[in-house]
């Protein structure tokens, strides 16, 4: 939603909003249910682990619905879709694919060779799929009901390196709990390899400084009014104060609602500058 309200456009049908809700949740849904560990240590995969009945119907549901969703969305753009033309189909199936690939071996030899399994490269593919799905498939889509081709903008491309960067950091931010589990199986993060103060200090705020500044610069050379920038700044300051608050241990609550959270705090300041100004 933040997507469109930035890029001028109308939302998308209610419709589009479930599919996208129910696959995600289904999918990450999965992720969580693969982890193998009983250990109280994870609390995680162990609330999984006890209420399995639950989320089987709950995994079922979900993925009806949005098969279900997505098969109406299919029938309703059906003319547009087969119009597509090789640039459009490239970038519908490339985040989807990589998505995959997070998973599933990269490799015939060795089964478990994912790029999940590459550890400096897990926060980078996580925030990929996540920002091309949030930045490009709500332009992509809403020009379909339109019957237009999707066209790429200087602006797009810039909200598209702006949630990168921003996600990106939170996936770093989020290794951070997993350390212990990440260095048993050598899955070689950025945290697990320069440990905890480098990795805050010499990757995370270097680069939401940088993202910061370049977001500040583009705003500025855009002519944004400057209760927007203002506004649109808040996640940023917000991010940096976050990690400088990383230095201690924090409960898996802190990482699920402050470092999740700072992902509706970005959409909702992204909305509100738009709104306000109206």
């Amino acid at each position: 939603m933040e997507a469109n309200f930035q890029l001028g456009y109308s939302l998308n049908p209610p419709l589009y909003y479930l599919f996208l809700f129910a696959g995600s949740v289904w999918y990450y849904t999965k992720s969580y249910t693969s982890e193998a560990s009983y250990s109280l240590s994870n609390q995680r995969a162990y609330w999984y682990k006890t209420h399995k009945i639950q989320v089987y119907y709950s995994q079922n549901i979900l993925l009806v619905t949005s098969i279900l969703a997505g098969s109406i969305l299919l029938y309703q753009n059906i003319s547009a879709i087969l119009n597509l033309d090789l640039s459009e189909w490239i970038l519908l199936f490339l985040f989807p694919i990589v998505a995959l690939l997070y998973y599933e071996s990269i490799s015939p030899k060795n089964p478990t060779h994912n790029l999940r399994s590459i550890g400096w490269l897990k926060p980078f593919v996580i925030s990929f799929v996540w920002t091309g799905v949030v930045s490009i498939y709500p332009m992509i889509f809403k020009n379909l009901e339109k019957g237009l081709h999707f066209v790429s903008s200087p602006f797009l491309i810039c909200f598209f390196l702006k949630n990168f960067i921003f996600i990106s950091i939170l996936c770093i931010l989020f290794d951070i709990k997993d350390y212990a589990s990440d260095h048993n199986s050598q899955l070689k993060t950025f945290v697990v390899q320069l440990g905890l103060r480098k990795t805050l200090y010499y990757i995370i705020l270097p680069m939401a400084l940088a993202g910061f500044l370049s977001f500040v610069l583009f705003t500025l050379n855009h002519h944004f009014h400057p209760l927007r920038i203002l506004i649109n700044s808040i996640p940023f300051i917000l991010l940096i104060i976050v990690t400088w608050s990383m230095q201690r241990r924090k409960s898996i609550l802190y990482y699920l609602a402050v470092i999740d959270g700072l992902l509706l705090i970005k959409a909702a300041c992204g909305i509100m500058g738009v709104l306000l100004l109206k």
